[in-house]
């Protein structure tokens, strides 16, 4: 019994020196354990009872912005006469004709009273043209047409249409989301969503006297049928109206081209008003500024443009403006490269004065410019023209720029030729007429009302569209 008892007692002690033995080893000094251990793991302080961590904004919707602008993008169709190409002698055996040619495109309202802003090559050619809004059929009437901005003015004859709400394109900012609303391949109030990928960019793909490209470029998808079209920023607001793709094959592939809504504006309220645009001229040509003409110039920076040619007794002359002058700025704007100088420009008028900034022998000058109208005054003109379908020409007086270019004080411009008989002639677009029969031309229905009724040995003189001397004799019945 005795023996049990101290088993007992012993084992009890044991247990005792055990514990005390490992309450000694824990407080020991965890400071000496090599550094990689201590830092194994980092700590963390969470308190669950604060708010979560925030996390990015919710992505941008475009639903506001479809609804605001898809009722106001219209869908338009040009016809734009017979299609030979697919007419064959099978026609004859079922009855049916040479098919008419249509092509289609998107416009957008910009009044209540139903005017349209459209691409002009979306209704170039057009014998009638047709306004499809809302499952509606309008018969539209052309308002006008400007080739250097590729833009159009239709107008229906209605009341109550939801005019779209305008934008600033000049606030448009690169990396922001806008959406494209048209009807590519005649999928009509078709909404494509991108952000704007750059500004003022120049692709060299428009026609006209002064072509103006200060294209708004974007990646939101734009395909065939969406010219025309309006570009809206997620307000809804009108930015751009949609141009052109960058394609090789026809079809979206990357990116799309807009004429900001500032230009295409200023460019339709004049056809409105006017019925031609009144461009406001600087009397200088200007280049881009290429790392080769900044080292041969001594120039420190890619950013301005550089004058080439000034006009006799035009704008920049008057001004004091030198040929190879950099500009740099025009009033409060900086002028980054031609894109800006040409878009600056076309918000002005006839007659206003801006300011210039440039450089001159690296040394930094201003000056005021009276910037003039195509005619070398300073009001507001409207271009006289005469059309004539046994012509076969539009003809019109050419302006100050064309007569510095060509060297000639005068002359009448054949232009938007189709068959007849100036063509007969082996005469083209652009030609221009400075004497008929030794006469000088300087009226258009004069010279056009002449060569109707003239039969007999005619003599032309004139000036090629490159500016090479022209005259030749004709025997006309």
């Amino acid at each position: 019994m005795l023996k049990n008892v101290k088993i007992v007692f012993l084992a009890f002690a044991a247990g005792i020196a055990g514990a005390w033995a490992f309450h000694q080893f824990s407080e020991k000094d965890l400071t000496k354990e090599p550094l990689e251990f201590r830092n194994e793991s980092p700590k963390y302080n969470v308190d669950f009872r604060e708010s979560p961590p925030s996390i990015p904004n919710n992505p941008v919707s475009f639903v506001e912005a479809s609804e605001k602008s898809t009722p106001s993008v219209v869908f338009i169709k040009n016809f734009s006469g017979t299609d030979q190409r697919r007419y064959s002698i099978f026609d004859y055996f079922f009855g049916t004709g040479p098919a008419q040619r249509v092509s289609t495109g998107s416009g957008v309202i910009i009044s209540k009273d139903g005017y349209i802003i459209t691409n002009n090559h979306v209704i170039d050619r057009a014998e009638t043209i047709e306004v499809v809004h809302q499952k509606r059929t309008y018969p539209a009437k052309l308002i006008g047409t400007d080739k250097n901005t590729d833009i159009a003015v239709l107008k229906v004859e209605t009341e109550n249409l939801p005019a779209i709400q305008l934008g600033s394109s000049r606030e448009l900012k690169i990396g922001e989301w806008v959406i494209a609303v048209g009807n590519p391949f005649n999928l009509t109030s078709t909404v494509t969503a991108g952000i704007v990928s750059a500004k003022e960019r120049q692709i060299n793909i428009l026609g006209g006297e002064f072509p103006l490209e200060s294209f708004i470029q974007t990646d939101a998808p734009i395909n065939p049928g969406n010219s025309g079209g309006a570009l809206v920023n997620v307000r809804g607001e009108l930015v751009g109206i949609n141009t052109a793709i960058l394609s090789r094959t026809g079809s979206y592939t990357g990116y799309g081209f807009a004429v900001p809504v500032d230009i295409a504006m200023k460019i339709a309220n004049d056809l409105i008003k006017f019925g031609e645009v009144q461009k406001a001229i600087p009397g200088i040509e200007v280049v881009e500024i290429t790392p080769e003409l900044a080292e041969e110039m001594g120039l420190k920076t890619l950013d301005g443009v550089i004058i080439t040619h000034v006009v006799r007794n035009g704008a920049g002359e008057k001004a004091g403006l030198q040929r190879n002058d950099v500009i740099t700025g025009i009033g409060n704007i900086d002028i980054l490269g031609k894109g800006s100088f040409e878009e600056v420009l076309s918000y002005y008028y006839p007659g206003d004065k801006i300011q210039v900034t440039f450089q001159r022998n690296s040394m930094k000058n201003s000056a005021q410019v009276t910037l003039q109208n195509l005619e070398g005054g300073t009001g507001i003109i409207k271009r006289e023209f005469f059309t004539s379908n046994l012509l076969g020409a539009q003809l019109e007086a050419v302006n100050t720029l064309e007569k510095d270019r060509l060297g000639i004080e005068f002359g009448i411009k054949i232009t938007g030729m189709t068959r007849g008989y100036l063509r007969d002639l082996g005469l083209n677009n652009g030609f221009v007429i400075t004497h008929v029969n030794g006469e000088p031309s300087k009226n258009p229905e004069e010279v056009g009302k002449y060569l109707e009724k003239f039969s007999g040995r005619l003599r032309l003189e004139g000036v090629t569209p490159n500016g090479q001397p022209f005259m030749q004799s004709y025997n006309v019945r």
